[in-house]
């Protein structure tokens, strides 16, 4: 169960990037799982970083916050990095 609902978080992380970006191809997201806790790491080409971070990070920060609270529906405790 808590695969799946990783590759919820995963597929919802790469729908909201993707239409952030201007080449979603080179979106990827990948999954790291350590001490209970799950990592999404968030890799986009590096002329889109800009749009996925946002002005003063706000952007990088709401997208964390849809990731939260959608792991707290599902009890489970899950970060996201954006790594270039």
């Amino acid at each position: 169960m808590a695969a799946l609902e990783g590759n919820r978080m995963k597929d919802l992380l790469l729908y909201i990037a993707r239409n952030l970006v201007g080449n979603p191809d080179a979106v990827s997201v990948t999954e790291v799982e350590k001490d209970g806790e799950l990592t999404l790491q968030l890799r986009v080409a590096p002329e889109d970083m800009g749009k996925v971070i946002g002005r003063q990070g706000r952007i990088a920060k709401e997208i964390r916050t849809l990731i939260r609270s959608y792991a707290q529906r599902t009890g489970q405790k899950v970060s996201v990095d954006i790594v270039d």
